[in-house]
């Protein structure tokens, strides 16, 4: 019953992205939600300025259809399941504003920093009022050990931690055709094996809930791609897997499943360090994935690449779970 449930949730995911991403793109289309390609960005993406963005709207309403649908005939939806929808939706909206105002207001860099963090830290301070509410653990573990300790009331900042630098990664990883749609099926997939191993079927079925809408996503975000997710798609994806990792007590893991992620992320900072330390640049250019495209690969090659090496993450991830 329950590996229909998940089969059934993975296939609705996919076809309700499937079949409303052709009627939302020309409507994006029409209204000119176009991406605005910054110039300092390699040459090979001046050509995707004026691609429809905004498409992660398409992805937040299947994951909330799908998982409020498939709860709904498994079981009734639990405070697990309002908290990840909460963070998503929450964290969506953030970026959708912070999308709304690039397109619409012309203003490349969206939302200040200081205004999106605000926003992080207003949502992460409301999941954990409910956190604690409902009494859940505020105990980290250390991944294939037995050693634990109990942060308490400081787990708030452990939890804003992975909130906000959790939405932020996911971010900074979205900018090649694919490659967040893939590393995301990916790292939402191993999530959803972990939550299924710990009878936490809610949070699995949310997890392939994302799998499966990603996946109908990357039908037209493949490249050439048709349609951006924007800030409102990879905003609410990084809220959503850290939520997944924090109600599945497997934070610290999140660091390996979510090893894409974490790259990026340290790309960016390798890099501003040594410049303003040094003057010189480690990287060719920041997040990592430009790194590689300015070296000569191509986008294909540098997104399966990073697919493969994202996959090798959640499987090295799973291990250390299960079997260590």
């Amino acid at each position: 019953m329950l590996e229909q449930v998940i089969l059934f949730t993975i296939m609705m995911g996919f076809l309700v992205t499937v079949l409303l991403s052709p009627i939302f793109i020309p409507f994006l289309r029409r209204l000119k939600f176009g991406q605005s390609i910054r110039a300092e960005g390699p040459k090979s993406h001046q050509k995707k300025s004026g691609t429809p963005t905004m498409g992660g709207i398409v992805i937040l309403i299947s994951v909330v259809l799908t998982t409020l649908v498939m709860t709904g005939k498994f079981s009734n939806p639990t405070v697990e399941t309002f908290l990840l929808l909460f963070v998503t939706i929450g964290y969506g909206l953030l970026g959708f504003l912070d999308d709304f105002i690039k397109v619409v207001m012309k203003r490349n860099l969206g939302l200040t920093s200081k205004q999106k963090l605000v926003g992080q830290i207003i949502i992460a301070i409301i999941f954990f009022i409910i956190f604690i509410q409902y009494e859940f653990s505020t105990i980290v573990s250390i991944p294939g050990t037995e050693y634990s300790f109990d942060l308490g009331w400081f787990y708030f900042i452990f939890l804003l931690f992975m909130l906000v630098g959790g939405s932020n990664a996911v971010n900074i990883t979205d900018g090649l055709d694919g490659l967040l749609a893939g590393t995301a099926a990916i790292s939402f997939g191993g999530f959803a094996v972990l939550a299924w191993n710990q009878s936490q079927y809610d949070v699995a079925i949310f997890s392939v809930a994302i799998v499966g809408a990603v996946l109908g996503f990357l039908v037209f975000n493949a490249h050439p791609a048709k349609v951006f997710m924007g800030d409102t798609g990879s905003l609410a994806l990084g809220g959503a897997i850290a939520t997944v990792a924090i109600l599945t007590k497997l934070e610290i893991l999140l660091v390996v499943i979510g090893g894409v992620f974490v790259l990026e992320t340290l790309s960016v900072i390798i890099q501003v360090i040594s410049y303003k330390t040094t003057g010189k640049r480690v990287f060719k250019m920041s997040p990592l994935h430009h790194h590689y495209e300015l070296v000569g690969w191509s986008e294909w090659r540098v997104v399966v690449t990073f697919w493969t090496v994202g996959l090798l993450f959640a499987v090295i991830g799973i291990y250390i779970e299960v079997w260590m």
